[in-house]
């Protein structure tokens, strides 16, 4: 039996890396998946990865209201509402205050704060009582990164959303929560980052400054999106839970 038997998930953003980690573990906890991602072979491996009989792939950009329709009339059109949504996707490049344009600033805040607020919007209707729905945020949110501050202010709001969601939804008993995750070895990090060098610096870099000693991994993040979903969280809303092995926290 696992924690999540006969529920209905979403996550956004799970063709690869942290997404991917969490679909295959509420998989594993049971629940019957529907993930999306805007790179069709990254999303037939992760399919693959899940288990065909599992998942559900819908193709699409969460920026695009279209392709969130379509995601959603694939979850109504299974009948059983929606138990547990993940709202992962995101992305993020460097600018300093200087470097941003309206283009760069324009299209982060497209994905990150437009993008997660329809996501979880157009969601409501299929929302079934008591369902717990999970942000992804992150500790650049916290901390005033070098030419991270269009990111950082994007994942900030999505903090902000959570806390005002958890009043607005504690009627139908719906939970919402951020995990936010630290330096995370992920692909779309070390794109970020500009490649596999910049990357073995990060993590010699997180060696240096994080409390763990290093970088963490994306099925670490999933454990934590996990016990969101789960009932075993049933008192744990508005809260902001951090996986970054202590370098926000001490």
């Amino acid at each position: 039996m696992g924690r999540l038997d006969d529920r209905t998930a979403v996550v956004t953003g799970g063709s690869t890396g942290i997404g991917l980690a969490t679909a295959v573990r509420l998989a594993d906890e049971g629940a019957y998946v529907f993930i999306t991602g805007r790179r069709r072979p990254e999303l037939e491996a992760a399919v693959e990865a899940v288990g065909p009989d599992r998942v559900t792939a819908v193709a699409g950009d969460i920026a695009v209201p279209a392709d969130l329709d379509r995601l959603y009339d694939a979850v109504r059109a299974r009948g059983r509402g929606l138990d547990v949504l993940v709202a992962n996707a995101a992305i993020g490049a460097f600018a300093t205050l200087e470097q941003t344009t309206e283009e760069h600033f324009d299209a982060t805040f497209a994905v990150n704060v437009r993008g997660t607020l329809f996501t979880v919007q157009k969601a409501l209707p299929l929302l079934n009582n008591g369902a717990s729905v999970v942000l992804t945020g992150s500790t650049a949110a916290d901390r005033g990164l070098d030419a991270f501050g269009a990111y950082a202010a994007s994942k900030a709001a999505v903090r902000s959303f959570a806390r005002t969601w958890s009043t607005e939804l504690k009627g139908r008993g719906i939970r919402v929560n951020v995990v936010s995750p630290g330096m995370i070895d992920t692909p779309g990090n070390t794109a970020v980052l500009g490649g596999e060098e910049n990357m073995r610096a990060a993590k010699e870099n997180a060696a240096a400054i994080v409390v763990k000693g290093r970088m963490g991994e994306s099925e670490e993040v999933a454990a934590a999106v996990a016990f969101l979903a789960s009932p075993e969280s049933g008192y744990v809303v508005g809260s902001n839970v951090y996986v970054d092995g202590g370098v926000n926290q001490v």
